[in-house]
Parts: structure tokens; C-alpha cells; sequence
């Protein structure tokens, strides 16, 4: 049976003026937050024919909006809402990571389950695991929904209120063509001259952030495991204790109560587990997003390299152009050598190769400007948002950590419990 979820809804502002250079910077509290109520409500399971007419069967997910202005009234009016697939999701995450190159975008939740422990199923259609991927791709609307800049953007809204059509407004945008050309850019390899040290750092921190929280994942995994164990095991006592009461009349209660206490003991860790895998989602959370650190990263060094390019391309041309006219030739070239072996061109050539050396290193120059400017920019506003990112990072992290640190007390103080009542019923017998 599908679990009842906890509906959290979040605030979302929608300010378009001027596009994307002149988006409004609004702090928690301000019109950002107060326009519209954000969940993703329940997850259900359908089928259909794919796009090569093959059934299948897949899951999707129901997002409810409401306009803050209603709840503000005193009114209540029932959500808007409209179902999406995962693969939507995707589609949206992608659109936004090439339209804004400079901004950490929020990862979602794993299409298929790793670093689970091998008790529990890594089907995609397992209930409590869409269960799980509900939450996450809630939180990842939220956390869309609160970005000063994400937020703006007009396909996050048709994606939230039309059913029909968003798809094709992402088409409109050129979004594909985008897609490929920075696919084929972040693949191609090349060393930056001039990196920016404090991008190289951030990519450093984004490797270590994946490592360590990748070995924390499987440490955790291999806890549980053991962890499962010990509590199957109790199953033990509690028919052991069960059988030996059959046999004891003056002992036989309390050894029956005592298998009861350590039955119950042994089956609660089932559900204990399955929450422990919501704090794993947490941490799995933030192995994405070191993902998404190291592209901002690897945005810097494409807008650098090419920018040394284009500067490179610049110096060479205005060599050409001295050379020319001076006649002097400074580095060896095979029209130079032409030259010497066939005599100097006519005076009219000559002028027709100034004119278009001209012509190349005035667009060069402009070319350079373009770039530095796209990468001063890129730098600027990327730097501010990984400094957000790490904010967020450091509060989320923390919360997460001790939570799971209290679960971990509040099971063996559970542990405690259980023995401590099997104490009791010994000490009646």
C-alpha cells in the first residue's frame, strides 16, 4: 500500500524584467517566497506505449500548486495540479544546467538505487523506493523554487502549472542545440594557461566532497548490513525463549514474555533501516551535487581557454600585419618562404592582405572583448553562487549528520529497552 505522504509546500515568486542579466538578488522572506505553493503530493503507477510503440510500465509523480495570495485571504481553494515522469525532470535539470552554466543546479533524486544495502530492493519500482524518490524530487522543486536566480525562469513555471506544451517552449529556447555543443566543449580536452586558482580549488573541494561522501555511503551500507544481522539474530532468542516456556512451569511466563520482547526487537529493524535509507538520500544528495560544483568548474575552464584562444589568434594576426608591413620576418613560415624563392608579391596583393588582416584583427579584438567579458561575468556570478552553495551545504549537512546521530542513539536506547524488559521478565519468574 502506497505510503500516505506529508504534503510541504514552498514558496515561489515569478519576476520577469529584463532578462536574465537583470534578475532581482531577493533574500528569504521577500516576494521571492510568496507566490506559490510548491509539493509533489503522490507517486502512481501507469502504462503505456513508449516512443518506439513498445509497453511499458513507469511511474509518475502528481505536483500540486496553490497562489499564496488565496492563502493570504483566509482562503483555501484546492491546488492546481498536473502529473509529470521523471524523465520530465530531467528534461527541465538539463534545459536549466546550459542556461545558466554559472549556477550549482540542484541534482535529482537516482533514477536507480546505489549504495543500498543488499537487503533492500533496488527496483525502480519498488514502492518504498519511489516512496523515497517522491521526496527527493520534491526537494529538488523546493530548492529550485528558492534559488534567486532559477526561480525566475519562465519554463520552471510552465513546467509547474501546463500539463501540455512546456516541452515544446523548451524547444524554443534553442535548449538542444545548446546541449550539444556543450557536451561536445566539456569532452574535448585542453589546459588552461591562466586558470582562476580559487575555480581550481572549488574543483578540487568537489572531488573530495565526492570521495568522502561516497566512502561514507559504503561504510553506512556495511553498518546496516551488520547492523541487520544482529537484530535477525534476537529471532533467535525469542523461539528459543518460546520453546524452553513450553517445557517450565514456574518459569514459563516469563520466558514466553521475554521471546515476545525480543521477537518484536528482531522485526523493528526493517522499519528502522528504511529510515535510516532517508538520511542516506541526504548524503546522496551531496554526492550529485559535487557533480554539479565540478561542471560550474569546468564552465570557468572552457570560458578561459577560449578566451586565451581567441587572444592567441589575436597576437598571431597582428604579427602577420607587422610583418607585412614592415617586411621584416620575424618567425619562420612557409609563405615567407615562398617569398624568398619566387620574389615579393605585387604591391596590389599586398594591400588586399593588409586590408583583410585588418578586417580579421578588428573582429578579433572584438571577439576578445566578448570573451573577456563572458568569462569576467561567468566568474563573478558563479563564485557567488558556489559561496551560496557552500552555505547551504554546511546547514543541510550538519542537520543531517546529527539527525542521523540521534536515530542511532534513539535505536539502542530502543536496544536498552528491549533488554532491559527482558530483565524484568526474568527477575518475575
Amino acid at each position: 500500500m502506497q505510503k500516505q505522504s506529508t504534503k510541504v509546500y514552498f514558496k515561489l515568486v515569478l519576476y520577469m524584467h529584463g532578462g536574465i542579466r537583470n534578475v532581482m538578488m531577493v533574500e528569504e522572506g521577500s516576494t521571492l517566497l510568496r507566490r506559490m505553493e510548491i509539493c509533489v503530493a503522490e507517486a502512481e503507477k501507469r502504462s503505456g506505449k513508449n516512443a518506439v510503440n513498445m509497453q511499458e510500465t513507469f511511474t509518475v509523480y502528481l505536483i500540486e500548486t496553490r497562489p499564496m495570495d488565496a492563502v493570504a485571504e483566509g482562503r483555501n481553494p484546492a491546488p492546481d495540479s498536473l502529473w509529470r515522469r521523471y524523465s520530465e525532470f530531467e528534461l527541465l535539470r538539463n534545459y536549466l544546467i546550459v542556461t545558466y552554466p554559472y549556477i550549482v543546479v540542484p541534482p535529482l533524486p537516482e533514477k536507480r538505487a546505489e549504495f543500498v544495502w543488499h537487503k533492500l530492493s533496488a527496483d525502480n519500482m519498488d514502492p518504498d523506493f519511489v516512496e523515497r524518490r517522491r521526496v527527493g524530487l520534491e526537494n529538488f522543486l523546493l530548492r529550485v523554487a528558492s534559488h534567486p536566480v532559477l526561480s525566475n525562469d519562465k519554463i520552471l513555471y510552465h513546467f509547474l502549472t501546463e500539463e501540455h506544451g512546456w516541452k515544446e517552449a523548451v524547444c524554443e529556447t534553442g535548449f538542444q542545440a545548446k546541449v550539444d555543443s556543450r557536451l561536445r566543449a566539456l569532452s574535448a580536452t585542453f589546459r588552461v594557461r591562466n586558470p582562476d586558482k580559487r575555480f581550481m580549488e572549488m574543483k578540487h573541494y568537489s572531488d573530495e566532497l565526492q570521495s568522502h561522501t561516497s566512502q561514507l555511503l559504503r561504510a553506512r551500507a556495511r553498518v546496516a548490513d551488520r547492523l541487520y544481522g544482529v537484530y535477525k539474530v534476537h529471532g533467535n532468542y525469542g523461539r528459543v525463549f518460546s520453546e524452553w516456556s513450553a517445557i517450565e512451569k514456574e518459569m514459563g511466563d516469563g520466558l514466553q514474555s521475554a521471546g515476545h520482547h525480543m521477537d518484536a526487537y528482531a522485526a523493528s529493524i526493517d522499519d528502522i533501516l528504511e529510515e535510516e535509507e532517508h538520511y542516506a538520500d541526504q548524503l546522496k544528495e551531496y554526492l550529485s551535487y559535487a557533480e554539479a560544483l565540478r561542471a560550474v568548474c569546468r564552465k570557468h575552464e572552457l570560458s578561459q581557454f577560449e578566451l586565451e584562444m581567441a587572444s592567441q589568434d589575436l597576437i598571431s594576426k597582428k604579427q602577420q600585419r607587422e610583418e607585412l608591413t614592415t617586411g621584416i620576418v620575424r618567425t619562420f613560415s612557409f609563405k615567407g618562404m615562398t617569398n624568398k624563392l619566387f620574389g615579393q608579391e605585387a604591391p596590389e596583393q599586398r594591400e588586399a592582405r593588409l586590408k583583410l588582416l585588418e578586417e580579421l584583427i578588428a573582429e578579433g579584438e572584438e571577439s576578445v572583448k566578448e570573451k573577456t567579458v563572458e568569462r569576467e561575468e561567468h566568474v563573478e556570478r558563479a563564485w557567488v553562487d558556489m559561496q551560496r552553495f557552500k552555505e547551504q551545504k554546511d546547514k543541510d549537512l550538519r542537520e543531517a549528520l546529527i539527525s542521523y546521530a540521534v536515530m542511532q542513539i534513539s535505536m539502542c536506547k530502543k536496544g536498552i529497552q528491549v533488554w532491559g524488559n527482558a530483565k524484568e521478565c526474568f527477575l518475575k519468574m
